[in-house]
């Protein structure tokens, strides 16, 4: 259902003047949002020169507005980075009024600390620029780790796919026999508030990593056997650790796993890997653009948030609560 920012006899958006505009990382996604608001895409360029400079370029007057733009910073992540920079900086010299950086997926999330002496914290560095750049506010979803917030000194809203995950088990799974799975002990708070939404057990699997993108599942915490489980977590990359866990689900005595995934990232041979894996289905969202291989995947299929986040906006816009979007 579209959002209607009409519905209690105000005037979109309280009367304010609201722009959206589109970077390159996932036009798709920010059509959807756009229809379901009550103002259509600013008009924008953003090209390459010859060298792969980028060169923005604003048609829409946006003085005294307030401008959301939409921009996942996913693969190519340096490229998609500096599209929302340099767009925040053609939105800040044209003289909006306020910036908010909509960013489904935020890139670099996984380096948000030192794993090992003289690392960088790049989720930190990333979130300097973009705050040096001119935004004034960051909505982003699911992010890897929470404490990001804390690395801007900006207005941050971390939103949760989980109502809409939620939706989408009652409507297409019997949840009598159900178990939410947390594919890592650092995941029991997510997989938590899943089954809490949907009324049903939690387990979790203890997985040693042993290297970077490689990991082994060791035991199965929690009854699944005779059950349907289904694993959440935020972000699905190279795909072994869901591989895993099915394996080590149904080694357990599951019926059937499936997988429930806000970030599909999916590089190399992942995609692969997940259609010749026991996975009955992995769910993603479109925070990130799927790829051709993700789209033909059998067992592969794309949730759209964009009516999440075109009501997240629209309070956003009218200075509305968030939070009680997920009560």
């Amino acid at each position: 259902m579209a959002f209607d920012s009409r519905a209690d006899g105000k005037e979109p958006f309280g009367g304010r003047a609201v722009q959206i505009v589109a970077g390159n990382s996932n036009r798709t996604l920010t059509d959807a949002i756009s229809a379901e608001l009550p103002h259509p895409l600013t008009r924008s360029s953003v090209k390459r020169f010859a060298d792969m400079e980028v060169f923005v370029e604003i048609h829409d007057n946006v003085r005294g507005q307030d401008v959301f733009i939409v921009q996942s910073t996913s693969a190519p992540a340096n490229d998609n980075l500096m599209e929302l920079l340099i767009l925040t900086d053609a939105l800040k010299r044209a003289s909006a009024k306020r910036i908010t950086a909509v960013m489904p997926y935020f890139g670099y999330a996984r380096q948000d600390r030192k794993p090992g002496p003289r690392t960088p914290i790049t989720a930190k560095l990333v979130a300097n620029m973009i705050e040096r750049a001119g935004v004034d506010r960051v909505m982003t979803l699911d992010l890897h780790a929470g404490q990001i917030q804390g690395f801007f000194d900006i207005p941050t809203d971390n939103l949760f796919a989980a109502p809409t995950f939620a939706r989408d088990i009652e409507l297409h799974m019997d949840i009598t026999r159900l178990v939410v799975v947390s594919p890592d002990t650092g995941g029991v708070v997510r997989a938590r508030a899943l089954a809490k939404r949907i009324n049903c057990p939690i387990a979790i699997c203890d997985k040693r990593r042993e290297r970077a993108g490689e990991s082994q599942v060791m035991n199965v915490i929690g009854d699944v056997a005779g059950m349907r489980c289904v694993l959440i977590d935020d972000i699905v990359d190279s795909g072994g650790t869901l591989v895993n866990a099915a394996n080590a689900l149904l080694a357990a005595g599951a019926l059937e796993v499936y997988a429930y995934i806000t970030h599909g990232v999916l590089s190399g041979g992942a995609v692969n890997k997940i259609t010749s894996s026991k996975l009955k289905q992995l769910v993603i969202t479109d925070s990130i653009a799927p790829t051709e291989p993700v789209k033909a995947a059998a067992n592969i299929r794309v949730l759209s948030i964009a009516s999440l986040l075109a009501e997240a906006i629209g309070r956003t816009a009218r200075d509305e609560s968030l939070s009680s979007m997920f009560k």
